[in-house]
């Protein structure tokens, strides 16, 4: 899901198609344990099995060679390996009654073991969490890092495996940033670090004096975790109404590897204190983008090119970034079922007003190409607004030694004539010990704006977490 689309939401995806998908992982992971227990075509079951449970695998194998002091000849054997965790409780409740999902809008145990190791080669690096969730009633494993990290000469930088990627200049507004985000962790109220979802992918970083480069390529397409109506309810622009856990909609999602492909390059460069960036991405809309004559929505080609500036402005620090997508799929805007090009631009601004209380301020604009032929073609429903604008504002302020945190961040469009509100309190009662509460507040005028639709999952949660 792409969090700041505009009006005729049409990029959305339903219910059917996420237990599908889940459904089809669970088969696969049931058949490579069977085939790997007849030791039969183990190659293939590899190639099919689930993707948390070959990381996991893959550092296993590798960490199993350090604990036990196999000589790899890498000198894994050298290195201790590190551990660190948390263990978390998460509970929470909508607070208006949607008659498509449970009251409980998040409800959740969840274990996060972090394992490090770092030989004189590189460093080797596993974070997975054990999640129970009493809201989809069921157990899972996830597989939030699995990487290896060398340094093959003193000018480059290399990390191969499952990661978190994340650049470009906005706070919690994307342009450039075309890496995977959980939309709907970001919206019943998890932590903040699941907005960001994994990326299996290389990235190698070039260094010198001159310039600096960063390459990412992902052989198999990561899409978004967008908004299914699993959990959230949302406007469905074909049949003109709110939705969720009864919607039946299917998705094509491109999942061939090295032919699906994604491939994103930064290049950068200091100057005077301020870091002058430019972007491009190859591949699909990160949330879907486009629907067939028999209902499947897709994610249709995508190219988007960019840049940014970041430094210092006054006492704060100032910001721009521009990017243009360019939708491969229909360039001209005459395809009323696949998304038009647009190019989005933001400025944002951050500065200390007080002793330790921060106020962070951006405006956003995204703007349709071709919006006419947009108009003309449109199957049916509201129209988007060629230009949809967006306000946001941040505010921190840290108590108690700041161990007590306070933080306010909302959203507002006065195009979309809707807004979100993300209230939220930390405090750290000990080393190990953090006890937090937040909300999620959702307002509209209209039910097929972005944030107006989500008007009926406003949710209040709480949570203990103890670190280790």
């Amino acid at each position: 899901m792409n969090l700041f689309c505009g009006k005729h939401s049409g990029t959305v995806i339903l219910n059917k198609a996420k237990r599908s998908e889940e459904s089809i992982i669970n088969t696969k992971t049931r058949f490579f344990v069977r085939l790997r227990r007849t030791q039969n075509d183990t190659r293939n079951s590899f190639l099919q099995g689930d993707l948390n449970f070959k990381a996991a695998l893959l550092w296993m194998v590798l960490f199993s060679s350090t604990v036990s002091g196999i000589d790899t000849g890498l000198k894994i054997s050298d290195s201790p390996v590190e551990m660190h965790g948390f263990y978390e409780a998460r509970a929470g409740y909508r607070l208006r009654n949607d008659r498509h999902q449970k009251d409980m809008s998040i409800m959740e145990s969840r274990l996060q073991l972090d394992f490090a190791s770092y030989p004189e080669w590189g460093d080797l690096k596993f974070k997975g969490d054990v999640v129970g969730d009493l809201v989809l009633e069921k157990f899972d494993f996830q597989t939030r890092e699995a990487y290896i990290f060398t340094r093959p000469a003193d000018n480059i930088d290399l990390t191969v495996g499952r990661q978190i990627l994340t650049w470009g200049t906005g706070d919690l507004v994307f342009i450039n940033d075309l890496f995977p985000k959980d939309w709907q962790s970001f919206f019943i109220g998890r932590d903040d670090e699941y907005l960001k979802a994994p990326s299996d992918a290389a990235k190698i970083s070039l260094f010198s004096d001159t310039v600096n480069l960063d390459i990412v390529f992902t052989p198999r397409f990561n899409s978004d975790k967008f908004i299914s109506g699993e959990r959230i309810s949302y406007w469905n622009s074909g049949n003109l109404n709110i939705e969720g856990s009864n919607a039946e909609k299917y998705v094509d999602k491109p999942d061939r590897w090295f032919r699906d492909y994604e491939l994103a390059a930064r290049l950068y460069k200091n100057i005077n204190n301020y870091e002058y960036a430019l972007y491009a991405y190859h591949g699909f809309w990160k949330s879907p983008g486009g629907e067939r004559a028999d209902g499947q929505v897709t994610f249709p080609d995508l190219n988007v090119y960019g840049a940014s500036v970041r430094g210092k402005i006054g006492k704060g620090i100032g910001n721009l970034e521009i990017g243009y997508y360019d939708s491969a799929d229909d360039r001209g805007g005459k395809n009323g079922s696949v998304n038009n090009s647009e190019i989005r631009y933001l400025a944002g601004y951050k500065q200390e007003i007080g002793k330790d209380l921060t106020l962070g301020l951006q405006y956003y604009i995204e703007q349709m190409l071709n919006y006419g032929d947009y108009l003309a073609n449109l199957p049916s429903g509201p129209a988007r607004d060629e230009f949809r604008h967006l306000i946001t504002a941040r505010l921190t302020k840290l108590l108690m030694n700041q161990n007590l945190r306070l933080n306010l961040f909302a959203y507002f469009s006065p195009t979309d004539k809707d807004c979100y509100i993300r209230p939220n309190i930390n405090f750290k009662a000990t080393d190990n010990l953090a006890l937090e509460a937040g909300a999620n507040i959702f307002f509209g005028d209209y039910p097929n704006t972005f944030f107006g639709q989500f008007r009926y999952n406003s949710n209040i949660y709480t949570a203990v977490r103890y670190s280790f």
